[in-house]
């Protein structure tokens, strides 16, 4: 396996790669250490997907809730008001709040779990070309000295940004289309005279009548004395270039003409980009050997925060099958089911971004940014429709849990009394077999039926010597009654109430001899 690009998109890919013994080489063209904030906003689902990469406790550490946004005119302050619907806490979302956490702490705490594991990443080193044939790709990469090395890989993965040469190369179509037609630009800033200026850093500062555009000041977790500057430009051929623009004197001037506040003073540039908020995705998310992701394969307007998770979830949703094919057997087919999965992920989520955008202009002169829905989570987002949802039960309530969504987590003991939650048994690069038949044989013919998969934990929830108690009925309210398969990737998979389709399932993600399925099964497409 060969990764292009140590973003956070490439460093998800590695990290589950690692924890599934597959063999893999992770390069990065430039240095350790990406210097800025972009790509701040963590969504609950995204949390999610960290808790079981073994990540979440470092990234709690370093993130913090997203503060209150504080309107202003000129140097008057304006209303107070959220900018996210808070989440609600339940059983079944223990994460259910976005974080903010800037960007290049995100990357450090995944290239700190990444090498925990025992992984690394191959810094200074470009991939230059590659060519594919039915068996893998050969690539030449560059290291800094100028020494080219050639490899070998089965598979090659793209998380080599929005410019991607690995897309380029391929000659995939990327359709783009320009969301604003203002020009954007984002810079991380040490500043001293906070007080002097009368800016706390407890709210998110906007002034969105500012003259000569939108004007954001947003203290950055972590860093006391660091500040995020965006600014917008009405003037739609202004072009700003962060070497003429992003300058502390520039920059101070920039205040000053934005806002009126005296006293804040720009002592250091950390990082600074331009940009026009564009969205665009690419026709296809394979060719061959050779996988597209994160934004490879999509890019997003900044608002609502989906863009960095959309890509996380691209390489939580490709590990486990890359592992299922390198490991277990799989039929190289089932990579298909990523393009299929995820473009339909992408195309809803670059909607709704979209949408986002066009709601922030449309609200700019109360408050410049709208309301984020919770449909920012990315809790709702589902494989329903995919070619690897089975749903086989009958008569099931409208808003009931079907294959292809989330697993809930819900709160249950272990056989000693001791709390152990679904997530705790999803925690993994396993599938989980959870049995809420309730039946009365001890065992029961689920755990028969998987006795010899070593990828498959089984979990009876309540009946005869249970591995798990619902002692406060949650899972049971969650699901239902049945068999649920959930996928390494936590979501369901296969919901059934025959023990048989479990196998039948299972052999269509690895090599395992299946046992007839059910006539009015319908087989897994891909």
């Amino acid at each position: 396996m060969l990764i292009a690009g140590a973003g956070p998109t490439g460093l998800v890919l590695a990290i589950d790669l690692t924890r599934r013994g597959i063999r893999h080489r992770l390069v990065e063209q430039e240095a350790r250490g990406f210097p800025g904030s972009r790509g701040t906003g963590v969504q609950p689902r995204s949390l999610e997907v960290m808790d079981d990469l073994g990540a979440i406790a470092a990234l709690l550490a370093s993130a913090g809730p997203i503060p209150p946004m504080q309107s202003w005119e000129g140097t008057e302050r304006g209303a107070v008001w959220p900018l996210v619907e808070p989440g609600e806490r339940s059983p079944g979302t223990p994460y259910p709040d976005a974080l903010m956490c800037p960007q290049w702490r995100t990357v450090e705490v995944l290239y700190e779990r990444l090498e925990e594991l025992g992984g690394r990443v191959d810094f200074n080193t470009g991939l230059t070309g590659f060519t594919q044939d039915e068996d893998g790709v050969t690539a030449e990469l560059r290291h800094a000295d100028g020494t080219v090395e050639t490899v070998r890989a089965g598979y090659l993965v793209a998380s080599d940004g929005g410019r991607s040469a690995v897309r380029k190369a391929l000659g995939v179509p990327f359709e783009v289309d320009v969301v604003d037609q203002r020009h954007a630009l984002i810079a991380d800033v040490r500043m001293s005279g906070f007080e002097r200026a009368g800016v706390d850093r407890d709210h998110w500062h906007m002034w969105t009548t500012a003259p000569g555009g939108l004007f954001g000041l947003r203290p950055l977790e972590l860093r006391t004395d660091t500040i995020q500057i965006m600014a917008f430009w009405s003037d739609t051929a202004y072009v700003p270039d962060p070497a003429r623009d992003a300058t502390p004197e520039a920059l101070a001037r920039l205040i000053t003409e934005r806002t009126g506040l005296t006293g804040l003073v720009p002592e250091e540039v950390i990082w600074a980009s331009a940009f026009q908020p564009k969205a665009g995705m690419a026709a296809r998310f394979r060719t061959g050997r050779v996988l597209l992701a994160g934004d490879a394969a999509h890019i997003h307007s900044p608002a609502g925060g989906q863009g960095l998770n959309t890509s996380l979830q691209d390489a939580y949703n490709l590990g486990w099958k890359l592992g299922a094919v390198l490991r277990h057997g799989a039929p190289d087919a089932l990579l298909d089911t990523y393009d299929a999965e995820r473009t339909q992920v992408a195309a809803d989520v670059l909607e709704l971004s979209t949408r986002v955008h066009g709601q922030d202009r449309s609200v700019g002169f109360e408050r410049g940014m709208s309301r984020r829905g919770k449909e920012t989570h990315q809790l709702t987002l589902n494989y329903r429709t995919g070619p690897l949802a089975r749903e086989l039960r009958r008569d099931l309530p409208e808003d009931g849990l079907r294959a292809g969504d989330r697993a809930p987590d819900a709160p249950c003991t272990d056989a000693s009394g001791a709390p152990f939650s679904l997530f705790d048994a999803f925690r993994g690069p396993h599938f989980t077999l959870l049995d809420l038949t309730g039946s009365e044989a001890v065992g029961g013919p689920a755990a028969a039926a998987v006795a010899d998969v070593e990828w498959v934990r089984v979990y009876r929830v309540g009946g005869p010597a249970p591995d798990l108690v619902d002692v406060s009925g949650h899972a049971k309210a969650a699901y239902g009654t049945g068999l649920f398969l959930v996928r390494p990737d936590g979501y369901v998979g296969l919901a059934t109430d025959e023990a048989a389709d479990v196998r039948a399932y299972l052999a269509q993600v690895s090599a395992l001899e299946p046992v007839p399925a059910p006539a009015q099964a319908p087989a897994i497409r891909g």
